[in-house]
Parts: C-alpha cells; structure tokens; sequence
C-alpha cells in the first residue's frame, strides 16, 4: 500500500467554484483504475474548519506502484500540471488500514508528524497501526489509514469521517468525491 497527496494552495478570492466543477468533470476517470484504492478529492476552504488557505488537495491510497505511476507517468497528472503547473507529489509508504462502519464520506482529516530523532521505531510504528485502529473504531468514521516517509522522516495519519466533526486532531478537508475502484482490494491491518 502506497499512499500519496499533493496539494494546490489558491488564492484567498479563488472561486472554489471552479475546483468543484472540476472535480465533478474528471473524477469520473479513476471509477476503474487498475491499482487505485481509493481517491479522495479533497478541498480546505479559507475561514472554514479553521483553515487559513483555499487548496485542493487530493488524497490516494494505492494497491500498486505501477497503478500510481501509470496515473503520474501515464498522461492522466498531465491534465492538472497544465491546468495549474506541477505541484510537489509526497508519497508514503503504508502502516496500516481498517475500515471503520460509516458508509459515505464527507470530511477527511490528515495530520502529519515528524518521526522524532532518537525514537525507537518498532514501537512508533506499532503506535501508528494502534492509532488507526483506534480511529476506524469511533462512529462516524469510514477508514483510517497510516503511512511514513522513511526520507523526511514523517508518518502521516489519514481518516474518512460521516460527520463535520471529525474525532480526529488534524487538517480537515471536505470530500467532494470518493473513487475507490479497489478500496475492497487494499490490505487491511499492519503492512509488515
């Protein structure tokens, strides 16, 4: 499991209008794309849940390197780098995933920490796949996923969620849209 995001701060006046628009236009191209857990197309809006920015920030959670960069590689990014140049694409290796028992999302949360010097990793790591257990339990949420970029040195805590209210501490986005052509697919439970 490979996670991934990148995100495209706008402008305060953006017509986040536009954003939505888009979305409803080209997320009917990853319904069934080979190796795709999920996409979530993400947005913050300026002065809402305590953002300070507009951006749109999609989420992914892949089954497979090649289905990932078949979709950076492939032609499918192209479309957004031309739309809105290339933004920096972080990628991080999977923990874990547990599904929780909410069905539909509409906010997500995702809350990045730096691994700390010193630390003794098997025991943070163990302490990421008990958090993303932890969260996938509470109601309202849809799934929880951890990953880590063992490169800056940073987990990253990602969660689905019912409610406006999230029972997660974090960055909260709106969904506008779930693609999720493999999400029966992606492994459940600890990655190693």
């Amino acid at each position: 499991m490979h996670a991934m995001q990148y995100e495209m701060t706008l402008p305060a006046d953006y017509d986040m209008g536009v954003i939505r628009a888009r979305v409803a236009r080209v997320s009917p191209l990853l319904e069934d794309w080979e190796g795709l857990g999920f996409k979530t197309y993400l947005v913050r809006e300026r002065g809402v849940h305590g953002s300070p920015v507009n951006q749109y920030a999609p989420f992914y959670l892949w089954n497979t390197v090649e289905g990932m960069n078949r979709f950076l590689w492939g032609g499918a990014f192209q479309g957004l780098v031309d739309d809105f140049g290339r933004p920096a694409v972080r990628q991080w290796t999977g923990l874990a995933h547990a599904e929780g028992t909410g069905s539909r999302p509409a906010f997500a949360v995702r809350r990045r920490l730096p691994v700390p010097a010193g630390a003794e990793l098997t025991a943070l790591m163990e302490d990421a796949v008990a958090e993303t257990e932890r969260l996938a339990a509470r109601d309202g949420a849809v799934l929880a996923a951890a990953a880590v970029d063992a490169h800056r040195w940073e987990l990253v805590h990602f969660s689905l969620w019912e409610q406006e209210t999230p029972e997660a501490d974090g960055d909260v986005y709106e969904v506008l849209h779930l693609s999720a052509p493999g999400l029966d697919r992606l492994p459940r439970g600890r990655q190693w």
